[in-house]
């Protein structure tokens, strides 16, 4: 989370206070995931909730979005932490059975690290981009949010359909 920390701080010069105002809740999110079909679809509920949080007077500004932004991020990388532990588990008891049988099959658990360290570095990288984009202006902050929220969805999803 190391873009997410210089993200939030390119944010900080609102008052703690203001952040605090923000109209948020992950309700549209969670509705939209229970309705949705497939992956595309529950893809599509990335940004909902931090779309309507964005739509209040407190979420307009620059800070505000970044606000709303970073509460759904962390909705989403809450799903993508338990989702990930859920795959975990199972590829660990998966190595221990292939373990048992003396099999020489690449071990999975391994397998999945490898995968989450090198997401998290394309992650990083491509809301780096996302960020220069805006040249060092003020929506720098909320374009690497909006890309760290909805990266982290699609591989919160990603590692849902494999936990499954």
């Amino acid at each position: 989370m190391r873009l997410a920390a210089m993200a939030i701080g390119l944010l900080c010069t609102a008052s703690a206070a203001h952040a605090q105002d923000l109209e948020y809740s992950d309700t549209a999110t969670r509705v939209c995931l229970n309705d949705a079909e497939g992956f595309t679809g529950r893809l599509a509920c990335a940004g909902l909730s931090a779309g309507l949080c964005m739509e209040t007077p407190q979420g307009g500004s620059t800070v505000g979005m970044g606000g709303c932004l970073d509460r759904e991020l962390k909705f989403w990388d809450d799903m993508l932490n338990r989702n990930y532990q859920a795959v975990l588990s199972q590829a660990v008891a998966a190595d221990a059975e292939l373990e048992e049988l003396g099999s020489a099959a690449p071990r999975q658990a391994v397998a999945l690290r490898a995968m989450q360290r090198s997401w998290i570095d394309f992650r990083d990288k491509a809301c780096a981009y996302a960020a220069s984009q805006w040249g060092g202006g003020t929506g720098a902050g909320p374009a690497a949010l909006d890309c760290l929220m909805r990266q982290t969805a699609r591989q919160a999803l990603s590692l849902r359909s494999w936990a499954q």
